[in-house]
């Protein structure tokens, strides 16, 4: 077999015009795939100047080429939408072509793929059995196959592959065009079915499933219509219920006012854009990215596609459930969230004074834990009918859960008036329930104001109400939103931040009172940002744990803390604990256990030498798992310290049954250690109550010597302060534990 060249030949014929191969490449046809396999690199050579710039068909073709049976069955594998293989039919053996055809059809199932066997022994001929069985469709003599005859055997192939192909893609699509038919017409919803549309047109043209599905409604109050997005996916998933002009990718938006516009459907470059007309008013549009050019079978099975869709949207009786689902909530038959945008809108044309109220039924899960999830139901049920026969002349919805929405005259619906509509308790299953409720406001002041910032501005007074007290209300002010701007542009940064390595950890040395010998560090992690200044732990902490970024954030600093155990073990001679801290979000975390194993068992670490410190609310969570969990921890041989003990409301009896080793004393309590006014009861009480508990004790915030001579003489255990180092990266760290090392030898 000769070798493969390294670079397949180029050929170019200098008398033709470069340029007018390539100016019609941006809307250059897919070409014809040949596969040539033969063992010789002459008639590749002659196959490729025979077939150079040729079309087919009016499409270009593209060679590809195999120097064995072997790497032909891998081609074909690997390779799609190969249309002919000029197989030679002699080439490691004499029976080396025929050998894998029986592979290509059946093992390979590539049935539609047309083959021409070539072979340059003249005489030498297939069985007939052969050429019948394995659908051989043609049979020629390397000689034979000049640059004329090669073409009229390629374009009799090619010819009978696309009437093949052609069939078979009519066949699939109009079983799927009828069975996505029978899918839209029992959609449960009118979501559902917008959905159902992105979906099987995604699928009958093989496209992406990017796409968005917008409706036409009619607004009562006066003239005119307004789109609004019900469906949507892929990239486009955060677009749903905005409007059309609420559209930021302006070419989706200028594409589908085009498609409204010309009322009809759209075959763009980008895009397959389609319109429905409804009966009733209740236009659909329907949008999917295009990344190919259609051939003509795939527009004509879009043509019955759409004649079917438009028979179900025609119905009477599904627009009007499509309509209904659109607007109105499913559990409680009242308007959604979606109809409450639009009743703010229609409000703010109104001269009187209006305003939106955000109404959140208190501790409801905790509710309907207790009385089930029916009952619950129930419940919700009861209160939107109560509002709305109390404020009859307000609109109500639900706009999530155990949210409703009330519009309505400003005076009608003040706090007063909505919280004295829970004073009385509601009948459920034979007993009486009592509720309150927390309460967001916003006036609809700003005419020029969209029903979703209207909503947006009373949620975020609502997130503020139940922030300071559950129970209570809360008028939107401009600081709050420029509050929440300012949290949620942390939380973006701190995420970015996390991402970029733009966090890091330092370590706070841990001593004994006695003597000041290193017993340990407390791991702490630490923000700098880009333009170098330092975000206090106080103010991203709490955003990492109520946004949930506290579950990855604590693993990566728990793995960082243990590689850094392992790294101060190597370089020093003392026998250090690393103290890493877990949030109650990490704690209550289903796979933490799971976490923390895997962390000790990659990093080879003693779970000896690690404390995991807690705080008291932790730790008062809930007792059974709380003390469960504590259990299993202990078995591992890992400490469990308590953070900041004095400051929460620890039941004695009951920290006495947890598997708690170390109490940490507050620096609050530390600080009245010291001066005229010194007071140490509270800190000796705590370390009496751990000594009578077995507990060893360790105090923070230790900034003088005073306090020192005070921890002595209470019997405490250890400290970490200023006084004996701030929190250090590692290569001071290192350095002050070398420090030590000298002094103590």
């Amino acid at each position: 077999m000769p070798e493969r060249p390294e670079h397949d030949d180029v050929l170019t014929f200098l008398e033709e015009d470069v340029d007018s191969v390539t100016a019609s490449v941006p809307h250059k046809p897919d070409p014809w795939r040949v596969l040539s396999v033969d063992d010789d690199e002459d008639v590749h050579l002659t196959t490729q100047l025979a077939l150079d710039r040729v079309e087919i068909l009016g499409k270009p073709v593209e060679l590809l080429k195999a120097y064995s049976a072997k790497e032909a069955l891998e081609v074909l594998a690997a390779e799609k939408g190969i249309a002919v293989v000029l197989l030679d039919v002699v080439m490691e053996d004499d029976h080396a072509g025929l050998d894998i055809v029986d592979r290509i059809r059946n093992e390979l199932g590539l049935v539609d793929l047309r083959i021409v066997l070539r072979t340059g022994q003249p005489g030498y001929a297939p069985e007939l059995e052969a050429i019948r069985d394995y659908d051989i469709n043609d049979y020629r003599n390397k000689s034979e196959l000049t640059h004329t005859k090669l073409y009229t055997t390629l374009t009799s192939v090619i010819r009978s592959y696309s009437q093949i192909r052609a069939l078979e893609a009519s066949r699939k699509g109009l079983e799927l065009i009828t069975q996505s038919s029978g899918e839209l017409i029992n959609s449960k919803g009118f979501d559902e079915f917008s959905f159902g549309i992105i979906k099987q047109l995604s699928e009958l043209l093989g496209l992406s499933d990017d796409g968005i599905v917008c409706t036409r409604g009619v607004n009562e109050s006066e003239a005119g219509a307004y789109y609004t997005v019900v469906a949507a996916s892929g990239r486009y998933q955060l677009t749903v219920n905005k409007q059309l002009n609420e559209l930021e990718d302006p070419s989706v938006k200028s594409a589908l006012e085009q498609c409204i516009k010309e009322k009809h459907n759209l075959l763009l470059d980008n895009a397959t854009v389609l319109y429905f007309s409804g009966r009733s008013g209740c236009d659909l549009i329907a949008f999917l990215d295009q990344t190919r050019k259609l051939d003509d079978t795939e527009k004509r099975l879009l043509d019955v596609f759409c004649s079917n869709i438009s028979v179900c949207l025609n119905n009477v009786l599904m627009l009007s459930k499509l309509h209904h689902y659109a607007y109105f909530d499913s559990l409680l038959n009242i308007p959604n969230r979606l109809a409450f945008v639009n009743r703010v809108d229609e409000y703010k044309s109104k001269p009187k004074t209006a305003s939106v109220v955000l109404v959140d039924v208190d501790q409801f899960s905790v509710i309907n834990d207790t009385i089930g999830i029916s009952n619950g139901d129930f419940l919700l049920g009861a209160v939107a009918q109560r509002v709305s026969d109390v404020l009859s002349d307000s609109f109500i919805a639900r706009i999530s859960g155990d949210v409703f929405g009330l519009v309505g005259a400003r005076k009608a619906i003040t706090p007063e008036k909505v919280r004295e509509i829970f004073y009385t308790p509601f009948d459920i299953a034979g007993q009486e329930q009592l509720i309150s409720v927390t309460l967001g406001l916003y006036d609809l002041d700003d005419k020029e104001e969209s029903g979703q910032e209207a909503l947006k501005k009373a949620n975020i007074a609502l997130k503020k109400a139940k922030e300071s007290l559950r129970g209570s209300h809360c008028y939107f002010t401009r600081e709050m939103e420029q509050e929440t701007e300012t949290r949620f542009r942390l939380l973006h940064n701190l995420r970015k931040a996390f991402d970029s390595n733009r966090l890091f950890m330092m370590y706070q040395p841990q001593v004994s009172v006695a003597d000041g010998r290193p017993v340990g560090v407390e791991a702490l992690l630490r923000w700098r940002t880009e333009e170098g200044e330092m975000v206090p732990p106080d103010r991203f902490i709490p955003l990492a744990e109520s946004s949930g970024l506290i579950i990855h954030l604590g693993e990566w600093v728990m793995r960082t803390a243990m590689l850094q155990l392992k790294r101060l073990q190597a370089k020093t001679s003392f026998n250090l604990r690393m103290g890493i801290n877990v949030s109650m979000a990490q704690f209550r975390h289903p796979d933490f256990l799971d976490v923390l194993d895997k962390a000790i068992s990659d990093i080879s670490v003693d779970p000896r030498n690690i404390e995991l410190e807690v705080t008291e609310s932790v730790a008062m969570l809930d007792r059974i798992a709380v003390s469960k969990t504590l259990s299993s921890i202990a078995k591992r041989g890992i400490k469990i310290a308590i953070d900041d003990f004095g400051t929460g409301f620890s039941s004695l009896s009951y920290l006495e049954r947890l598997e708690v080793h170390r109490l940490k004393i507050d620096k609050s309590f530390v600080d009245k250690l010291q001066g005229e006014s010194a007071d140490p009861r509270l800190s000796e009480m705590i370390v009496n109550l751990a000594k009578d508990l077995d507990l060893e004790v360790i105090a923070e915030g230790v900034e003088t010597e005073e306090q020192v001579e005070w921890l002595k003489k209470i019997n405490c255990d250890e400290a970490q302060g200023y006084l004996y180092a701030r929190p250090l990266e590692e290569t001071w760290l290192i350095e002050w534990l070398g420090e030590q090392e000298r002094r103590l030898m």
